[in-house]
């Protein structure tokens, strides 16, 4: 490992009560994907951070979507860098906390398309 690190500012909260973005700092490991990073600082530095994923093969669960630098990204194949990364949940999704959107369609949605 080189000494490098990846700086994640993350965007905390829920819709009642936005915390703003709060900035981690994890090892930069190359190959390491921005999920990779996100479920670190959960082991080793703050378990309430919420984020969401299913993965059993990359880009297979489609649950890890965030955006990245202003970008729609899965979280599972974004490669981390070494540097300042900002991450933000999806903002045409409502907000559940932190990074965790309600991605499920809504129920009239699905009858609307029977």
């Amino acid at each position: 490992m080189s000494g490098a690190v990846a700086r994640l500012r993350v965007k905390r909260g829920t819709p009642e009560n936005d915390q703003g973005h709060q900035t981690f700092e994890v090892p930069f490991e190359e190959g390491q994907s921005l999920l990779d990073g996100l479920r670190r600082i959960r082991a080793e530095q703050d378990p309430s951070l919420a984020i969401r994923f299913a993965c059993i093969n990359a880009n297979a669960c489609k649950e890890c979507i965030v955006k990245l630098d202003g970008k729609t990204v899965y979280a599972c194949t974004t490669r981390l860098i070494a540097g300042e990364m900002t991450v933000d949940p999806l903002p045409n999704k409502p907000l559940i906390r932190d990074l965790v959107t309600d991605i499920a369609p809504r129920g009239d949605r699905i009858q609307d398309q029977a």
